[in-house]
Parts: C-alpha cells; sequence; structure tokens
C-alpha cells in the first residue's frame, strides 16, 4: 500500500472522506495527536486499524463527531452530559455513555462493552473530515500500539507509512496530550487524565469527579474501560528513568524547569507548555544516540497529573 499525502485543501478533504466512505483509513490531525481513522459503521474498517496499529483487540476506540447531535446518534444522553459538553466541545474531553441499541457502531469499536467513548475534536482539519464524512469516525491515535503518540505528520508516516491509505500532512496538534476521558456511567470518574483538569470538571459538575488511575496489562484486560489505560504505552526505544534529580552517565536528559538537559519540556516550569511539548520531545529525544531515557519531576498537580500519568506509562516494562 502507498499512503497517500493529503492537504487541507477543499478537495483533499473530499479525498480523505470519500476514503473513509471506500473502507480505508485516513490520519488526521486533532488539537491533541493526530488520530487514525476509519468509519465507525463499517466492521473491516475498524478491524484495518487494529492490524495497521498491532492494538489489542480488547483496546476500545474513541468515536469522533461534528457535534453534539451527532454523539446523540450513538449514546444515551443525559442532562449531565449535555452540561458538560456544552461547557467543554468541540475540545479534548471524551465522554463515556452507554451505547444506543441502534447506534450500528462495528463491534470492535466498543470492545465489547456496554459503553462507547466519544467526543468532538476542535481542530478545523478533524472538524472539515467529519462534516464532509457525516457520521462517526473511530480514531485511536495514529502510531503502532503502545508507541510515543504523534503530535506532527512525520511520525504518523515514521510508524504507519505503507500500513494505512493517506495521512493529511498538514498543521500540527496544539494540545500534545491525548484527551481527558470522563465516565458518566454512575458517578462522574476521570478514567485518563487531559488537559482538562478534574477542577475545571467540577466547576460544571458541581463537584469533584471520583479520579481512577487504571492499569492493565495483556493479562488484565477485563480492567479496561476506555482508550489509553494500558499500564505500557507511549513508550520510546530506549528505557525510561522519572524523577530524574541527579543525571547518571550515559543518559538522555529530557528536563523541566531551570536544569542542564538535552531537551527541557518547558525551561520556565510552564506545565501547558510541557504538555504540549511531551509527545514530541520523546520522539525527538528516543532519536539521539544511546538507549536510557531521564526524565526530571514533574509536579503532580493539575495538568501535572496527566504528563506523569504518560510518563508513569512510558517507564513501564514493555508487555
Amino acid at each position: 500500500m502507498s499512503t497517500k499525502r493529503l492537504t487541507d485543501t477543499p478537495s483533499d478533504i473530499r479525498t480523505a472522506a470519500a476514503i473513509l466512505a471506500d473502507g480505508g483509513l485516513v490520519a488526521f490531525p486533532t488539537e491533541t495527536v493526530f488520530g487514525l481513522g476509519a468509519d465507525a459503521h463499517n466492521p473491516q474498517s475498524v478491524a484495518d486499524i487494529y492490524a495497521a496499529k498491532g492494538r489489542p483487540s480488547f483496546n476500545p476506540l474513541i468515536v469522533h463527531v461534528a457535534d453534539i447531535a451527532m454523539a446523540q446518534r450513538y449514546v444515551h444522553w443525559t442532562n449531565t452530559a449535555q452540561q458538560v459538553a456544552q461547557a467543554f466541545w468541540p475540545g479534548p474531553l471524551t465522554l463515556v455513555l452507554p451505547l444506543r441499541d441502534d447506534a450500528d457502531l462495528a463491534p470492535a469499536v466498543t470492545a465489547g462493552l456496554p459503553t462507547v467513548a466519544i467526543r468532538v475534536p476542535r481542530h478545523p482539519i478533524a472538524q472539515a473530515v467529519l462534516r464532509d464524512f457525516g457520521r462517526g469516525i473511530a480514531a485511536p491515535s495514529a502510531n503502532p500500539s503502545g508507541k510515543i503518540s504523534p503530535t506532527q505528520a512525520g511520525h504518523v508516516i515514521q510508524g504507519l507509512d505503507g500500513k494505512i491509505d493517506a495521512v493529511i500532512a498538514t498543521s500540527q496538534c496544539d494540545e500534545g496530550l491525548e484527551s481527558t476521558i470522563l465516565s458518566l456511567v454512575g458517578t462522574p470518574t476521570i478514567l485518563r487524565p487531559g488537559t482538562i483538569t478534574a477542577a475545571q470538571l467540577s466547576r460544571v459538575l458541581g463537584t469533584p469527579p471520583d479520579q481512577r488511575s487504571v492499569t492493565a496489562d495483556h493479562d488484565q484486560h477485563a480492567d479496561i474501560q476506555a482508550p489509553g489505560q494500558l499500564l505500557s504505552h507511549y513508550a520510546p526505544n530506549g528505557s525510561v528513568r522519572l524523577n530524574a534529580e541527579i543525571w547518571r552517565d550515559g543518559e538522555k536528559r529530557l528536563g523541566f524547569g531551570a536544569v542542564a538537559c538535552d531537551l527541557n519540556l518547558s525551561p520556565t516550569s510552564d506545565l501547558r507548555e510541557a504538555a504540549a511539548n511531551l509527545f514530541t520531545m520523546l520522539h525527538q529525544i528516543d532519536a539521539l544516540e544511546g538507549d536510557k531515557i531521564a526524565v526530571s519531576p514533574i509536579p503532580n498537580t493539575g495538568l501535572g497529573l496527566a504528563i506523569n500519568d504518560r510518563l508513569m506509562r512510558a517507564a513501564a516494562p514493555k508487555t
């Protein structure tokens, strides 16, 4: 397969939508990371996502939709969902809600769960593709499973060239971290932290959401309730040592704050800057000579919770 490089022109957006309608796979930018899209209704196309990524079949996918009205086609909507969606959509928040009986999604999208993860992306290219296509697009991150998430088209091509039909090779991703995942099944619970924080959600919900750090490996997949919960995830090729206050010989140094290092997530200790730089710099430092990476401590508050979640999974033993 030859992977087409598309632009963001109206003609190429129509081409991307046509590829999706024909059962193909298209990678496109969102405000979080690049997604690998397929028609969420087409079982073979969804199966092709898992094959291209080498993704475990028990790991569900996020369905991307253009707006709240499209989301309501797939899930049982609630007053709480309406409040949260009005506050944060379009944007980097995924809601987990009960699946409608008439949703007609490919079974592999939900990995057999009675719920589905769904969101409205903010990025104009993602929005253009969704509106041209006209229905839900299943889209995990556009990278080999378990590897560093892609924030640039070059990252997608590096990992999936020849395995997917096309990539919209323009623009970058502003947020740099995958979406916050909030389950609204029962007590509101954050299943994956992201750039929308618990404090922001609390102001809309009226009470702090529960926060669950669910981790699982290939032998513990019963705990998986949403994407991004595998213990080993976002992994560079080299080993990763976290909370490094002293560098060791032979380590590639990923810093935070006023430290001497090879690459710095934010010299001014700005967590938003660090989040935006995280995956790009993990790609960059992984490409440097050597197989050991050390990372400065990151404050484990606010957005730091999401950054540390990704770093913990990047440092976990590879399964």
